[in-house]
């Protein structure tokens, strides 16, 4: 529209009528995306009824071809194809203008309409990859956030209901010959559901976090190095032997890397106590290196005549999500038969900045 005005006053004149047509014309671009063929065929109409009555034809040009990008831009490739036949047709055979077109004219309109097309069409397609793009992160996004939720969820409920099934077992053999034996063991078993429904309530917390209803409310820490040795003594009253051995000079470790620790060996300490047998024996070894953190949690397997436990045999999510929380931290983790029992190793790098610290 400046332009327009500017050029008619290069002229000495300005055409008020003919200028709030053009104007009011251009407002119908407002409406291009929602209805992009039906703006392209009014501003061609416009177009030709301008340069009917008036020299101001020659200046909207532009609304064209912001019209013509639209309505490629948005519709498929048959359509947008036909909108830049129907384009080239309107300007050069219908155009009053020039009454005896030139083949150069054709060639000059074809390429406007073809250069605006393609340009069109880059444009879809860059829109469509980065959509597309985006539509993929977030599913990869969901899906992460769902196996995360899915590993929590299998350790603190495998284990925890493992161990309360074992001590309510032993509970039971023992409620009539040793009365105070079987008192431990509910004792102990009440302290595993109170420690699964606190860890249970901790995992709540970190998916409503940030809930306007939690504020103020405390959230508690997740389990660590320090949480060992309640999860060992939880072996042990559930009757399996098991120690627990650290080497190296002990330190702090990252939050996830602790919490990784702690999980690696919760869930083979559960896989311990459904398959190791009676008379095995469970040993937690925790070396700490320069740059990484080793866990081994290995167990000698049934004694001879001795039979397995009569736990319900697993569904393989713990060692696959053990796997998965070592490959998050750039780690490796063996698991598999050995020696007569079963092992699970791990390693874990670690920063190698010494000067930091954490919680």
């Amino acid at each position: 529209m400046g332009f327009t005005v500017t050029s008619q006053l290069d002229q000495g004149h300005v055409p008020v009528a003919g200028c709030a047509v053009v104007v009011a014309a251009s407002l119908f671009l407002l409406a291009r995306r929602r209805a992009p063929l039906c703006v392209l065929a009014c501003v061609l109409a416009v177009n030709l009824s301008l340069n009917w009555f008036s020299s101001l034809g020659q200046h909207y040009g532009a609304a064209t071809v912001v019209a013509l990008y639209t309505a490629v831009l948005h519709h498929r490739a048959a359509v947008g194809a036909a909108a830049v036949a129907g384009c080239v047709a309107v300007l050069h055979f219908v155009h009053p203008v020039l009454p005896a077109p030139s083949s150069m004219d054709f060639v000059a309109n074809a390429a406007s309409a073809l250069f605006v097309a393609g340009a069109a069409v880059g444009a879809g397609r860059w829109q469509r990859g980065a959509e597309a793009q985006r539509r993929l992160l977030a599913e990869r996004a969901v899906s992460d956030e769902r196996r995360r939720i899915a590993r929590e969820l299998h350790d603190i409920v495998a284990h925890h209901l493992t161990t309360m099934q074992l001590l309510a077992g032993g509970a039971r053999a023992n409620i009539d010959r040793s009365p105070e034996a079987a008192r431990e063991a509910l004792v102990t078993l009440e302290g595993s559901g109170r420690t699964a429904l606190r860890e249970m309530r901790h995992l709540l917390d970190v998916l409503r976090a940030g809930d306007e209803n939690d504020e103020g409310e405390t959230t508690a820490p997740q389990p660590g190095i320090g949480d060992l040795d309640r999860i060992v003594g939880d072996s042990r009253r559930a009757g399996l032997p098991t120690t627990l051995t650290t080497d190296g000079d002990p330190r702090s470790l990252p939050p996830g890397v602790a919490l990784t620790v702690f999980r690696i060996v919760q869930e083979a300490l559960t896989n311990a106590l459904r398959h190791a047998g009676d008379g095995a024996h469970v040993d937690v070894r925790l070396t700490f290196a320069v740059h990484e953190v080793r866990v081994a949690v290995t167990d000698d397997g049934p004694r001879p005549g001795r039979p397995g436990r009569p736990v319900a045999r697993g569904s393989g999510h713990g060692l696959m999500g053990m796997r998965e929380r070592v490959a998050l931290h750039g780690g490796t983790l063996r698991a598999g038969p050995e020696g007569g029992g079963f092992a699970v190793r791990a390693r874990l790098p670690l920063p190698t900045d010494r000067q930091e610290t954490y919680a």
